[in-house]
Protein backbone atom coordinates (compact mmCIF):
# COMPACT_ATOMS: atom_id res chain seq x y z
CA UNK A 1 0.00 0.00 0.00
CA UNK A 2 0.88 3.46 -1.05
CA UNK A 3 -1.28 5.56 1.74
CA UNK A 4 0.42 5.85 5.19
CA UNK A 5 -0.75 3.93 8.03
CA UNK A 6 -0.96 4.58 11.52
CA UNK A 7 -1.07 2.88 15.10
CA UNK A 8 -2.48 4.61 18.73
CA UNK A 9 -0.60 3.94 21.37
CA UNK A 10 -2.31 4.64 25.00
CA UNK A 11 0.04 4.77 27.84
CA UNK A 12 -1.53 5.19 31.40
CA UNK A 13 0.86 6.02 33.83
CA UNK A 14 0.77 7.21 37.45
CA UNK A 15 -0.03 10.58 37.25
CA UNK A 16 -1.64 10.75 33.75
CA UNK A 17 -2.50 9.39 30.29
CA UNK A 18 -0.76 9.40 26.90
CA UNK A 19 -1.53 8.85 23.63
CA UNK A 20 0.22 8.76 20.53
CA UNK A 21 -0.24 7.74 16.53
CA UNK A 22 2.84 6.46 15.33
CA UNK A 23 3.39 6.01 11.59
CA UNK A 24 3.66 2.40 11.37
CA UNK A 25 6.70 2.31 8.71
CA UNK A 26 9.25 4.22 10.50
CA UNK A 27 7.35 4.25 14.45
CA UNK A 28 7.83 8.71 14.14
CA UNK A 29 4.76 10.13 16.54
CA UNK A 30 2.70 12.43 14.28
CA UNK A 31 0.09 13.21 17.24
CA UNK A 32 0.33 13.16 20.77
CA UNK A 33 -1.43 14.71 23.90
CA UNK A 34 -1.55 14.43 27.43
CA UNK A 35 -4.29 14.57 29.99
CA UNK A 36 -4.00 14.74 33.85
CA UNK A 37 -5.46 12.95 36.34
CA UNK A 38 -7.56 15.52 37.95
CA UNK A 39 -8.73 13.31 41.72
CA UNK A 40 -6.19 13.49 44.61
CA UNK A 41 -2.34 14.22 44.61
CA UNK A 42 -1.97 13.95 40.86
CA UNK A 43 -4.62 11.80 40.49
CA UNK A 44 -3.35 9.30 44.18
CA UNK A 45 -5.68 9.02 46.55
CA UNK A 46 -4.51 8.03 49.92
CA UNK A 47 -5.41 7.74 52.99
CA UNK A 48 -3.53 10.06 56.19
CA UNK A 49 -4.03 7.17 58.59
CA UNK A 50 -1.74 4.66 56.73
CA UNK A 51 0.82 6.03 53.78
CA UNK A 52 1.02 2.97 51.94
CA UNK A 53 -2.18 3.33 50.81
CA UNK A 54 -2.54 4.14 46.76
CA UNK A 55 -5.54 4.41 44.96
CA UNK A 56 -6.87 5.78 41.82
CA UNK A 57 -10.82 6.25 40.75
CA UNK A 58 -11.56 4.55 37.50
CA UNK A 59 -13.15 7.31 36.27
CA UNK A 60 -9.53 8.34 35.64
CA UNK A 61 -9.45 5.95 33.34
CA UNK A 62 -12.31 6.62 31.21
CA UNK A 63 -12.09 10.21 30.85
CA UNK A 64 -7.98 9.90 30.25
CA UNK A 65 -9.09 7.50 27.68
CA UNK A 66 -11.56 9.92 25.57
CA UNK A 67 -9.06 13.36 26.34
CA UNK A 68 -5.97 12.05 25.55
CA UNK A 69 -6.50 9.97 22.53
CA UNK A 70 -9.04 13.02 20.58
CA UNK A 71 -6.04 15.59 21.45
CA UNK A 72 -3.79 12.80 19.74
CA UNK A 73 -5.84 12.64 16.67
CA UNK A 74 -6.32 16.27 16.66
CA UNK A 75 -2.97 16.92 16.53
CA UNK A 76 -2.00 14.20 14.17
CA UNK A 77 -4.58 16.40 11.97
CA UNK A 78 -1.66 18.61 11.49
CA UNK A 79 0.20 16.19 9.01
CA UNK A 80 -1.36 16.37 5.43
CA UNK A 81 -0.73 12.34 5.28
CA UNK A 82 -2.97 11.52 8.33
CA UNK A 83 -6.51 10.65 8.48
CA UNK A 84 -8.27 8.62 11.47
CA UNK A 85 -9.01 6.50 8.80
CA UNK A 86 -5.76 4.85 8.60
CA UNK A 87 -5.20 4.20 11.80
CA UNK A 88 -4.87 0.34 11.54
CA UNK A 89 -4.41 -0.65 15.46
CA UNK A 90 -4.77 0.39 18.87
CA UNK A 91 -1.94 -1.18 21.83
CA UNK A 92 -2.86 -0.31 25.63
CA UNK A 93 -0.65 0.18 28.38
CA UNK A 94 -1.40 0.90 32.49
CA UNK A 95 0.49 0.31 35.33
CA UNK A 96 0.65 -2.92 37.37
CA UNK A 97 -0.31 -4.13 39.64
CA UNK A 98 -3.58 -2.45 39.35
CA UNK A 99 -6.34 -4.25 40.05
CA UNK A 100 -9.68 -3.13 40.77
CA UNK A 101 -13.22 -5.25 42.42
CA UNK A 102 -15.89 -5.20 39.54
CA UNK A 103 -19.92 -6.39 39.30
CA UNK A 104 -21.02 -8.92 37.15
CA UNK A 105 -21.30 -7.24 34.23
CA UNK A 106 -17.99 -5.88 34.59
CA UNK A 107 -18.69 -2.37 35.66
CA UNK A 108 -15.79 -1.71 38.25
CA UNK A 109 -17.65 -0.62 42.25
CA UNK A 110 -16.29 2.43 42.33
CA UNK A 111 -19.29 3.74 39.99
CA UNK A 112 -22.03 2.37 42.10
CA UNK A 113 -23.58 4.91 44.39
CA UNK A 114 -23.28 2.82 47.75
CA UNK A 115 -19.28 2.55 47.36
CA UNK A 116 -18.97 6.66 46.78
CA UNK A 117 -15.87 7.51 48.74
CA UNK A 118 -14.44 4.21 49.69
CA UNK A 119 -11.11 3.59 48.64
CA UNK A 120 -11.04 -0.22 49.34
CA UNK A 121 -13.58 0.07 46.00
CA UNK A 122 -11.15 2.34 43.99
CA UNK A 123 -8.14 0.61 41.36
CA UNK A 124 -5.31 -0.26 43.94
CA UNK A 125 -2.31 1.25 42.21
CA UNK A 126 0.41 -0.46 41.39
CA UNK A 127 2.81 1.29 44.36
CA UNK A 128 0.04 0.68 47.05
CA UNK A 129 2.03 -1.70 49.54
CA UNK A 130 -0.94 -1.85 52.29
CA UNK A 131 -1.10 -5.32 52.06
CA UNK A 132 2.38 -6.21 53.27
CA UNK A 133 1.08 -8.72 56.43
CA UNK A 134 -0.99 -11.06 53.13
CA UNK A 135 2.27 -11.12 51.07
CA UNK A 136 4.22 -12.04 54.00
CA UNK A 137 1.81 -14.79 54.81
CA UNK A 138 1.76 -15.60 50.91
CA UNK A 139 5.07 -16.23 50.83
CA UNK A 140 5.47 -18.62 53.56
CA UNK A 141 2.39 -20.46 51.71
CA UNK A 142 3.80 -20.98 49.11
CA UNK A 143 7.29 -21.67 50.05
CA UNK A 144 5.80 -24.67 52.12
CA UNK A 145 2.92 -26.38 49.90
CA UNK A 146 3.31 -24.46 46.47
CA UNK A 147 7.47 -23.58 45.89
CA UNK A 148 7.06 -23.79 41.90
CA UNK A 149 4.51 -20.70 42.39
CA UNK A 150 7.30 -18.85 43.79
CA UNK A 151 10.15 -19.32 41.29
CA UNK A 152 8.87 -17.77 39.00
CA UNK A 153 8.43 -14.15 40.89
CA UNK A 154 11.77 -14.49 42.12
CA UNK A 155 10.75 -16.17 45.54
CA UNK A 156 8.70 -13.44 47.18
CA UNK A 157 5.36 -12.55 46.47
CA UNK A 158 5.00 -8.70 47.01
CA UNK A 159 2.56 -6.70 48.03
CA UNK A 160 2.21 -5.04 45.63
CA UNK A 161 0.65 -7.65 43.65
CA UNK A 162 -2.65 -9.15 42.76
CA UNK A 163 -3.70 -11.70 45.29
CA UNK A 164 -2.35 -9.84 48.24
CA UNK A 165 -4.30 -6.86 47.17
CA UNK A 166 -7.46 -8.87 47.16
CA UNK A 167 -6.76 -10.66 50.77
CA UNK A 168 -6.02 -7.45 52.15
CA UNK A 169 -9.72 -6.37 50.84
CA UNK A 170 -11.12 -9.00 52.29
CA UNK A 171 -9.68 -8.69 55.58
CA UNK A 172 -10.10 -4.59 56.19
CA UNK A 173 -13.19 -4.33 53.86
CA UNK A 174 -15.17 -7.75 53.75
CA UNK A 175 -18.25 -5.74 51.86
CA UNK A 176 -16.20 -4.85 49.01
CA UNK A 177 -14.57 -8.40 48.69
CA UNK A 178 -18.43 -9.69 49.20
CA UNK A 179 -19.74 -7.17 46.74
CA UNK A 180 -17.06 -8.06 43.66
CA UNK A 181 -17.91 -10.37 41.42
CA UNK A 182 -14.24 -10.17 40.32
CA UNK A 183 -11.42 -8.49 40.05
CA UNK A 184 -9.67 -7.15 36.95
CA UNK A 185 -6.38 -5.54 36.13
CA UNK A 186 -6.19 -2.16 34.62
CA UNK A 187 -4.57 -3.32 31.54
CA UNK A 188 -7.20 -5.81 30.85
CA UNK A 189 -10.09 -3.74 31.83
CA UNK A 190 -9.34 -0.86 28.98
CA UNK A 191 -9.01 -2.87 26.04
CA UNK A 192 -11.97 -4.49 27.17
CA UNK A 193 -13.74 -0.85 27.55
CA UNK A 194 -13.26 -0.28 24.29
CA UNK A 195 -13.90 -3.27 22.24
CA UNK A 196 -16.99 -4.34 24.70
CA UNK A 197 -15.55 -7.25 26.38
CA UNK A 198 -15.65 -6.28 29.98
CA UNK A 199 -17.61 -9.31 31.63
CA UNK A 200 -15.30 -11.08 33.31
CA UNK A 201 -16.06 -13.86 31.38
CA UNK A 202 -15.65 -12.42 27.81
CA UNK A 203 -12.41 -10.20 28.90
CA UNK A 204 -8.70 -11.67 27.94
CA UNK A 205 -6.73 -11.23 30.64
CA UNK A 206 -3.16 -10.38 29.81
CA UNK A 207 -0.44 -12.83 30.59
CA UNK A 208 2.17 -9.93 31.50
CA UNK A 209 -0.16 -9.27 34.79
CA UNK A 210 -1.25 -12.68 35.10
CA UNK A 211 2.52 -13.95 35.13
CA UNK A 212 4.15 -11.33 36.85
CA UNK A 213 1.95 -10.42 39.75
CA UNK A 214 -1.12 -13.59 39.93
CA UNK A 215 1.54 -16.44 39.83
CA UNK A 216 0.08 -17.48 36.73
CA UNK A 217 1.94 -20.35 33.97
CA UNK A 218 0.71 -22.44 31.83
CA UNK A 219 2.88 -25.35 33.94
CA UNK A 220 0.49 -25.67 36.38
CA UNK A 221 -2.93 -24.91 34.89
CA UNK A 222 -2.87 -20.98 35.33
CA UNK A 223 -3.47 -19.25 38.22
CA UNK A 224 -2.76 -21.05 41.74
CA UNK A 225 -5.61 -23.86 42.05
CA UNK A 226 -8.30 -23.56 44.64
CA UNK A 227 -6.91 -25.67 47.71
CA UNK A 228 -3.78 -23.20 47.56
CA UNK A 229 -5.98 -20.26 47.62
CA UNK A 230 -7.98 -21.74 49.66
CA UNK A 231 -5.42 -21.51 52.67
CA UNK A 232 -5.59 -18.01 52.12
CA UNK A 233 -9.37 -17.66 52.91
CA UNK A 234 -11.68 -20.26 51.50
CA UNK A 235 -13.87 -17.14 49.75
CA UNK A 236 -10.56 -16.35 47.46
CA UNK A 237 -10.92 -19.87 46.71
CA UNK A 238 -14.03 -19.27 45.62
CA UNK A 239 -13.83 -15.92 43.90
CA UNK A 240 -10.71 -18.20 41.43
CA UNK A 241 -13.73 -19.53 39.70
CA UNK A 242 -14.60 -16.17 38.64
CA UNK A 243 -10.98 -14.58 37.87
CA UNK A 244 -9.49 -16.36 34.81
CA UNK A 245 -8.39 -19.57 33.16
CA UNK A 246 -6.31 -18.10 30.23
CA UNK A 247 -4.22 -15.27 30.07
CA UNK A 248 -2.45 -13.39 26.15
CA UNK A 249 0.39 -12.21 24.67
CA UNK A 250 -0.18 -8.88 23.30
CA UNK A 251 0.05 -9.99 19.89
CA UNK A 252 -3.40 -11.30 20.43
CA UNK A 253 -6.38 -9.23 19.73
CA UNK A 254 -8.74 -8.26 22.75
CA UNK A 255 -11.40 -7.41 20.11
CA UNK A 256 -12.46 -4.49 18.03
CA UNK A 257 -13.49 -1.18 18.49
CA UNK A 258 -16.78 -0.61 19.44
CA UNK A 259 -19.30 1.99 17.55
CA UNK A 260 -19.55 3.29 20.27
CA UNK A 261 -15.63 4.02 21.62
CA UNK A 262 -15.09 4.86 17.83
CA UNK A 263 -17.45 8.02 18.40
CA UNK A 264 -16.00 9.08 21.46
CA UNK A 265 -12.16 8.95 20.20
CA UNK A 266 -12.94 10.34 16.62
CA UNK A 267 -11.92 6.70 15.09
CA UNK A 268 -13.69 4.47 12.70
CA UNK A 269 -15.05 1.35 14.00
CA UNK A 270 -13.59 -2.31 13.90
CA UNK A 271 -9.97 -1.38 14.71
CA UNK A 272 -8.16 -4.34 16.37
CA UNK A 273 -7.30 -3.59 19.90
CA UNK A 274 -4.39 -5.96 21.02
CA UNK A 275 -4.57 -7.71 24.69
CA UNK A 276 -2.97 -4.92 27.17
CA UNK A 277 0.19 -5.39 29.16
CA UNK A 278 1.95 -3.07 31.76
CA UNK A 279 3.85 0.32 30.90
CA UNK A 280 7.24 -0.95 31.92
CA UNK A 281 6.91 -4.30 29.54
CA UNK A 282 5.72 -1.88 26.56
CA UNK A 283 8.32 0.28 27.28
CA UNK A 284 10.91 -2.25 26.53
CA UNK A 285 9.41 -3.45 23.51
CA UNK A 286 9.37 0.56 22.45
CA UNK A 287 13.49 0.71 23.64
CA UNK A 288 14.08 -1.96 21.32
CA UNK A 289 14.20 -5.06 23.97
CA UNK A 290 15.39 -8.74 22.64
CA UNK A 291 17.87 -10.84 23.93
CA UNK A 292 21.02 -9.48 25.13
CA UNK A 293 19.58 -5.81 25.38
CA UNK A 294 18.15 -4.88 28.70
CA UNK A 295 16.08 -1.65 29.12
CA UNK A 296 15.56 0.60 32.23
CA UNK A 297 12.21 2.71 32.11
CA UNK A 298 13.59 5.46 34.31
CA UNK A 299 11.00 7.10 36.36
CA UNK A 300 9.84 7.86 39.96
CA UNK A 301 10.49 4.09 39.95
CA UNK A 302 12.48 1.87 37.87
CA UNK A 303 11.58 -1.19 35.81
CA UNK A 304 14.58 -3.38 34.26
CA UNK A 305 13.04 -5.11 31.43
CA UNK A 306 15.14 -8.24 28.92
CA UNK A 307 14.05 -11.28 27.57
CA UNK A 308 15.84 -14.42 27.17
CA UNK A 309 15.13 -17.27 24.69
CA UNK A 310 13.29 -20.54 26.27
CA UNK A 311 16.39 -22.80 24.83
CA UNK A 312 18.71 -21.07 27.62
CA UNK A 313 16.08 -21.95 30.40
CA UNK A 314 16.25 -18.82 32.05
CA UNK A 315 13.31 -19.46 33.97
CA UNK A 316 13.91 -18.73 37.78
CA UNK A 317 15.97 -15.58 39.05
CA UNK A 318 15.37 -15.00 42.87
CA UNK A 319 14.81 -11.71 43.94
CA UNK A 320 13.30 -10.57 40.42
CA UNK A 321 9.69 -9.46 39.27
CA UNK A 322 8.90 -13.07 37.13
CA UNK A 323 10.38 -14.79 34.77
CA UNK A 324 7.27 -14.99 32.58
CA UNK A 325 6.69 -16.63 28.94
CA UNK A 326 5.36 -14.31 26.43
CA UNK A 327 5.01 -11.19 28.64
CA UNK A 328 7.38 -8.76 27.06
CA UNK A 329 8.07 -10.65 23.26
CA UNK A 330 6.31 -13.10 22.00
CA UNK A 331 8.16 -16.67 22.34
CA UNK A 332 10.72 -15.56 24.68
CA UNK A 333 10.74 -15.18 28.65
CA UNK A 334 10.21 -12.06 29.90
CA UNK A 335 12.88 -10.83 33.03
CA UNK A 336 11.57 -8.20 35.03
CA UNK A 337 13.20 -5.91 38.07
CA UNK A 338 13.03 -3.13 39.19
CA UNK A 339 13.46 -0.40 42.17
CA UNK A 340 10.62 1.10 43.88
CA UNK A 341 11.49 4.29 44.23
CA UNK A 342 14.06 6.47 41.80
CA UNK A 343 12.88 9.70 40.97
CA UNK A 344 10.51 9.65 43.81
CA UNK A 345 13.63 9.52 46.20
CA UNK A 346 15.07 12.79 44.05
CA UNK A 347 11.63 14.27 44.22
CA UNK A 348 11.38 13.45 48.39
CA UNK A 349 14.83 15.30 48.66
CA UNK A 350 14.09 18.67 46.89
CA UNK A 351 10.45 18.92 47.70
CA UNK A 352 9.97 17.70 51.30
CA UNK A 353 13.02 18.14 52.93
CA UNK A 354 14.70 20.98 51.14
CA UNK A 355 11.24 22.85 50.49
CA UNK A 356 12.37 23.83 46.72
CA UNK A 357 10.82 23.35 43.09
CA UNK A 358 12.17 22.52 39.45
CA UNK A 359 14.23 25.41 39.90
CA UNK A 360 15.95 23.30 43.04
CA UNK A 361 16.12 20.89 40.97
CA UNK A 362 18.19 21.96 38.72
CA UNK A 363 20.41 23.72 40.69
CA UNK A 364 21.57 20.60 43.07
CA UNK A 365 22.16 18.93 39.61
CA UNK A 366 24.37 21.41 38.38
CA UNK A 367 26.00 21.29 41.96
CA UNK A 368 26.51 17.59 42.32
CA UNK A 369 27.50 16.87 39.06
CA UNK A 370 30.90 19.49 39.96
CA UNK A 371 31.62 17.19 42.41
CA UNK A 372 33.44 14.04 41.98
CA UNK A 373 32.56 10.03 42.55
CA UNK A 374 33.81 9.58 46.72
CA UNK A 375 33.98 13.57 47.15
CA UNK A 376 31.21 13.95 49.73
CA UNK A 377 31.76 10.88 52.38
CA UNK A 378 28.64 9.72 52.08
CA UNK A 379 27.03 6.41 50.91
CA UNK A 380 23.23 6.09 51.02
CA UNK A 381 20.55 2.98 50.63
CA UNK A 382 18.06 3.08 47.96
CA UNK A 383 15.29 2.06 49.73
CA UNK A 384 12.86 5.28 50.78
CA UNK A 385 9.38 2.88 49.08
CA UNK A 386 11.00 -0.63 50.04
CA UNK A 387 13.29 -3.05 47.97
CA UNK A 388 11.32 -4.75 44.82
CA UNK A 389 14.82 -6.29 43.47
CA UNK A 390 16.58 -8.01 45.38
CA UNK A 391 15.19 -8.41 48.33
CA UNK A 392 11.36 -7.87 47.49
CA UNK A 393 11.08 -6.35 51.17
CA UNK A 394 8.18 -3.58 51.52
CA UNK A 395 9.52 -3.13 55.06
CA UNK A 396 13.03 -2.14 54.05
CA UNK A 397 13.41 1.94 54.61
CA UNK A 398 15.99 4.18 52.97
CA UNK A 399 19.83 5.73 54.70
CA UNK A 400 22.26 7.97 54.55
CA UNK A 401 25.62 7.76 56.48
CA UNK A 402 29.14 9.99 56.52
CA UNK A 403 26.77 12.86 56.77
CA UNK A 404 29.24 15.84 59.18
CA UNK A 405 28.26 19.49 60.13
CA UNK A 406 29.40 20.67 56.57
CA UNK A 407 27.27 17.78 54.66
CA UNK A 408 25.79 20.38 51.51
CA UNK A 409 22.28 19.50 50.02
CA UNK A 410 24.14 18.84 47.02
CA UNK A 411 26.65 15.93 48.17
CA UNK A 412 22.85 14.29 49.38
CA UNK A 413 21.50 14.46 46.37
CA UNK A 414 24.33 13.18 44.30
CA UNK A 415 24.94 10.43 47.37
CA UNK A 416 21.01 9.55 46.48
CA UNK A 417 21.59 9.07 43.09
CA UNK A 418 24.59 7.02 43.60
CA UNK A 419 22.30 4.84 45.90
CA UNK A 420 19.68 4.42 42.85
CA UNK A 421 22.48 3.42 40.90
CA UNK A 422 24.15 0.87 42.99
CA UNK A 423 20.42 -0.48 43.19
CA UNK A 424 20.80 -0.92 39.67
CA UNK A 425 23.82 -2.57 39.49
CA UNK A 426 22.82 -4.95 42.20
CA UNK A 427 19.70 -6.47 39.74
CA UNK A 428 22.19 -6.03 36.82
CA UNK A 429 24.63 -8.61 38.79
CA UNK A 430 21.73 -11.14 39.45
CA UNK A 431 20.19 -11.55 35.60
CA UNK A 432 23.42 -11.72 34.83
CA UNK A 433 24.37 -14.38 37.92
CA UNK A 434 21.50 -16.48 36.78
CA UNK A 435 22.33 -16.59 32.59
CA UNK A 436 20.47 -13.10 31.58
CA UNK A 437 22.54 -12.26 28.99
CA UNK A 438 22.75 -8.42 28.95
CA UNK A 439 25.09 -6.74 26.13
CA UNK A 440 23.35 -3.92 25.72
CA UNK A 441 21.79 -1.27 28.19
CA UNK A 442 19.21 1.38 26.59
CA UNK A 443 17.41 3.46 28.56
CA UNK A 444 14.16 5.29 28.19
CA UNK A 445 11.87 7.80 30.51
CA UNK A 446 12.22 11.05 31.83
CA UNK A 447 14.68 11.33 33.90
CA UNK A 448 16.62 9.00 31.26
CA UNK A 449 16.03 11.94 29.14
CA UNK A 450 16.88 14.89 30.86
CA UNK A 451 19.02 14.81 33.19
CA UNK A 452 22.43 13.60 31.93
CA UNK A 453 24.01 13.27 35.85
CA UNK A 454 21.83 9.90 36.26
CA UNK A 455 23.02 8.67 33.30
CA UNK A 456 26.83 9.43 33.53
CA UNK A 457 26.57 8.07 37.15
CA UNK A 458 24.67 5.02 36.18
CA UNK A 459 27.59 4.24 33.38
CA UNK A 460 30.56 5.14 36.14
CA UNK A 461 29.03 2.60 38.35
CA UNK A 462 27.44 0.00 36.32
CA UNK A 463 30.75 0.28 33.90
CA UNK A 464 28.37 0.03 31.32
CA UNK A 465 27.77 2.02 27.95
CA UNK A 466 23.88 3.78 28.59
CA UNK A 467 22.23 4.28 25.44
CA UNK A 468 19.20 6.30 25.17
CA UNK A 469 15.78 4.99 23.40
CA UNK A 470 15.00 6.89 19.85
CA UNK A 471 11.78 7.28 21.06
CA UNK A 472 11.05 9.68 24.36
CA UNK A 473 7.80 7.90 24.65
CA UNK A 474 8.87 4.67 24.57
CA UNK A 475 5.80 3.29 26.64
CA UNK A 476 3.51 4.41 24.23
CA UNK A 477 5.28 3.22 20.93
CA UNK A 478 5.30 -0.14 22.45
CA UNK A 479 1.60 0.13 22.76
CA UNK A 480 1.51 1.55 19.60
CA UNK A 481 4.15 -1.18 17.92
CA UNK A 482 1.41 -4.30 19.34
CA UNK A 483 -1.67 -2.34 17.47
CA UNK A 484 0.39 -2.51 14.23
CA UNK A 485 1.06 -6.53 15.13
CA UNK A 486 -2.53 -7.09 15.92
CA UNK A 487 -3.39 -5.44 12.62
CA UNK A 488 -1.47 -7.33 10.76
CA UNK A 489 0.31 -7.16 7.33
CA UNK A 490 -2.47 -7.18 5.05
CA UNK A 491 -3.55 -4.01 7.31
CA UNK A 492 -0.48 -2.13 6.30
CA UNK A 493 0.74 -3.21 9.89
CA UNK A 494 3.54 -6.46 10.85
CA UNK A 495 2.72 -9.79 11.30
CA UNK A 496 5.41 -10.21 13.92
CA UNK A 497 6.75 -7.61 16.80
CA UNK A 498 9.94 -8.55 15.88
CA UNK A 499 9.30 -7.03 12.28
CA UNK A 500 7.50 -4.31 14.03
CA UNK A 501 10.20 -3.46 16.37
CA UNK A 502 13.02 -3.01 13.37
CA UNK A 503 10.50 -0.65 11.57
CA UNK A 504 9.77 1.30 14.68
CA UNK A 505 12.36 1.37 17.03
CA UNK A 506 16.03 2.88 17.43
CA UNK A 507 18.81 4.70 20.01
CA UNK A 508 19.43 8.30 19.56
CA UNK A 509 23.31 9.53 18.60
CA UNK A 510 23.88 10.31 22.37
CA UNK A 511 25.65 7.70 24.72
CA UNK A 512 27.18 7.90 27.63
CA UNK A 513 30.47 5.97 28.44
CA UNK A 514 31.98 4.83 31.59
CA UNK A 515 34.46 7.10 33.22
CA UNK A 516 37.73 4.71 34.00
CA UNK A 517 38.40 6.69 36.98
CA UNK A 518 35.15 6.99 38.35
CA UNK A 519 34.40 3.60 37.79
CA UNK A 520 37.12 2.38 40.33
CA UNK A 521 36.19 4.60 42.77
CA UNK A 522 32.45 3.39 42.62
CA UNK A 523 33.72 -0.11 42.87
CA UNK A 524 35.27 0.62 46.44
CA UNK A 525 32.09 2.35 47.09
CA UNK A 526 29.85 -0.58 45.97
CA UNK A 527 31.55 -3.09 47.96
CA UNK A 528 30.71 -0.97 51.31
CA UNK A 529 26.65 -0.61 49.75
CA UNK A 530 26.73 -4.11 49.22
CA UNK A 531 27.86 -4.72 52.46
CA UNK A 532 25.01 -2.14 54.06
CA UNK A 533 22.37 -4.00 51.57
CA UNK A 534 23.00 -7.38 52.83
CA UNK A 535 23.65 -6.70 56.87
CA UNK A 536 20.13 -4.55 56.43
CA UNK A 537 18.56 -6.42 54.15
CA UNK A 538 19.30 -10.36 54.32
CA UNK A 539 18.17 -11.96 57.36
CA UNK A 540 21.03 -14.46 57.55
CA UNK A 541 23.68 -11.92 57.22
CA UNK A 542 25.47 -10.93 59.37
CA UNK A 543 29.17 -8.50 59.90
CA UNK A 544 30.94 -6.24 62.26
CA UNK A 545 30.35 -2.32 59.80
CA UNK A 546 32.37 -1.12 62.66
CA UNK A 547 35.04 0.11 59.54
CA UNK A 548 32.20 1.44 56.93
CA UNK A 549 32.46 4.95 57.99
CA UNK A 550 36.25 4.84 58.31
CA UNK A 551 36.54 3.78 55.05
CA UNK A 552 33.45 6.54 53.27
CA UNK A 553 35.92 9.19 55.08
CA UNK A 554 39.37 7.60 53.63
CA UNK A 555 38.00 7.56 49.81
CA UNK A 556 36.98 11.30 50.68
CA UNK A 557 40.84 12.45 51.59
CA UNK A 558 41.90 10.97 48.77
CA UNK A 559 39.15 12.40 46.19
CA UNK A 560 40.47 15.27 47.98
CA UNK A 561 43.63 15.24 48.24
CA UNK A 562 44.05 14.57 44.42
CA UNK A 563 42.03 17.17 43.45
Amino acid sequence: MNEKRYSLGVDFGTNSVRAVIVDVSDGETVGAAVHEYQRGEQGVLTDPSNPHVARQHPAEYHEGLEASVRGAVEAAGADADFSAERVVGIGIDTTGSTPMPVDEEGRPLAFRADFEGNLEALAWLWKDHSAMGEAERITDLAQEYRPEYLGRCGGTYSSEWFFSKIWHCLNVAPEVFDAAYSWVECCDYIPALLTGTIRPETMRRSVCAAGHKAMYAEEWGGLPDSDFLGMLDPRIAVLRERLYERAYSSNVPAGKLTEEWAGKLGLRAGIPVAVGAFDAHYGAVGAGVGEGTLVKIIGTSTCDITVASKARGTAEIPGVCGVVDGSVLPGYYGIEAGQSAVGDIFNWWVTEICKGGGDLHEALTEQAAALKPGESGLLALDWNNGNRTVLVDARLTGLLIGQTLHTTRAEIYRALIEATAFGALTILNRIEEYGGPVEQIVNCGGIAEKNPLVMQIYADVTGRRMELSRSDQACALGAAIFGAVVAGEAAGGYDTTEQAQRAMTGTKDTCYQPDPDSQKTYGELYKLYKRLHDSFGVAEHSECLYDVMKRLLGIKQRIVDTG
